[in-house]
């Protein structure tokens, strides 16, 4: 094993461009800021290729093609999986949409699908949808005040009937983290299907589908510091069964079935560009899967303090509400809550003036926000990153008053 030296947080901040405007980013939630090399991987092949195809029959062609399995093959290292297992498209909420078409191929009336109380739209929407061919959908709801889920009313739900279960590994608008294996287990010994939404985790702690259990594991690499991309693992015994709709001469169970048309080759470019950061984040020369746990240890180790004080900035201002966990055991730091007086947009406009960029609405987090009868205003979101500092955190704080 090769390493390499380990960059210090003024080192890796050096490298977000985005971060030299003197701003506190801290709605990463929505989306995070991309490191220079990625930027410059998206320019690269457009200077070179412009919109040139994957062809076999001509050098570009040939080498676009080589990229886009380098671009699977490193998203499969990401996640722990093998590369035929892994989906590249525009979106999770496109690859979920589609995966949820084939299932509407499968099921109908008497069959029934669960999804959680802390989803986001794009692993709940598409379950919905499946009402359509008579399919019972039902709410896990989380636990109020703190929004956990439980096992026992998870169980309380299952029955043969049940074909699958949607959870998120941590919610994007409370940052709550359900235990993944636990409920992938409970879930399997019910004899149904698990698919775990990773979006907003996968920052925090990468995902690791041979530790999961689920059968099904979304996750968007541009909330990992990278372009708009959206990537899906589907458990091989699984992905050779499913009917989604594709283009007939894709063979039954191909990955590349589910992708839908032309890659956005750029964009693969630029999510190569991401991991060799991540690559030098975990201090390792080369690109493996013991690197990417090691950048995602050192993204624990940057998170963990400033994650500490925001949570416990906001629970000791008089005038805040924080909603989910009241510390810092079971969440990532993604932070909920309302200012006494204000509206979320009134709070988050009030901070952006003052050069803190937080989120305010609902981030199409229905259910959860649903439940605490805080929908359609929502609340505001405060999200960090591992490039965010206790600097940002005390701006924020002394700019809410």
């Amino acid at each position: 094993m090769t390493t390499a030296a380990v960059l210090t947080q003024a080192d890796l901040r050096a490298q977000f461009p985005q971060l030299q405007s003197g701003r506190a980013y801290l709605d990463n939630a929505a989306g995070g800021l991309i490191p220079v090399r990625a930027i410059q991987a998206v320019t690269e092949h457009l200077t070179r290729y412009g919109a040139t195809n994957a062809m076999p029959g001509h050098r570009p062609g040939a080498e676009i093609l080589a990229l886009k399995h380098r671009a699977r093959e490193a998203t499969a290292l990401f996640m722990n999986a093998r590369p035929e297992d892994v989906a590249l498209a525009q979106s999770a909420t496109a690859l979920t949409f589609r995966l949820a078409a084939a299932f509407a191929r499968l099921w109908g009336e008497g069959d029934e699908v669960i999804f959680s109380g802390l989803e986001h739209e794009s692993n709940a929407s598409p379950w919905r949808e499946l009402e359509r061919q008579g399919v019972t959908v039902k709410v896990w709801h989380a636990r109020q005040p703190d929004m956990t889920l439980h096992p026992d009313d998870l169980a309380a739900l299952l029955s043969p009937r049940t074909r699958l279960v949607a959870v998120t590994a941590a919610s994007n608008a409370l940052g709550v983290t359900p235990d993944i294996p636990a409920i992938t287990a409970q879930v399997r010994a019910a004899g149904a299907w698990s698919i775990v939404d990773a979006v907003h985790a996968a920052p925090h702690a990468f995902p690791d589908v041979q530790a999961w259990g689920a059968d099904v594991v979304t996750f968007s690499p541009y909330k990992v510091w990278a372009p708009h991309l959206g990537a899906m693992w589907l458990r091989p015994e699984l992905r050779a069964t499913l009917p989604w709709p594709k283009l007939e001469f894709v063979p039954q169970g191909d990955i590349t079935g589910i992708e839908h048309g032309t890659p956005q080759f750029e964009l693969l470019a630029g999510w190569l560009g991401t991991l060799d950061y991540l690559r030098e984040l975990g201090g390792h020369a080369e690109l493996a899967r013991a690197a990417l746990e090691a950048a995602s240890q050192r993204i624990h180790e940057l998170e963990a303090p400033v994650m500490a004080r925001l949570v416990e900035g906001l629970l000791a201002h008089d005038l805040v509400t924080v909603y989910g966990p009241q510390g810092t055991q079971g969440r990532v730091g993604t932070v909920a809550f309302r200012v006494a007086g204000e509206s979320p947009e009134q709070t988050a406009l009030r901070l952006t003036a003052a050069g803190v960029d937080v989120a305010a609405g609902h981030f199409y987090a229905v259910q959860p926000l649903r439940d605490l009868g805080l929908y359609p205003q929502g609340v505001v979101r405060a999200s960090i990153a591992h490039y965010t500092t206790l600097d940002d955190i005390e701006r924020m704080l002394a700019a809410l008053g």
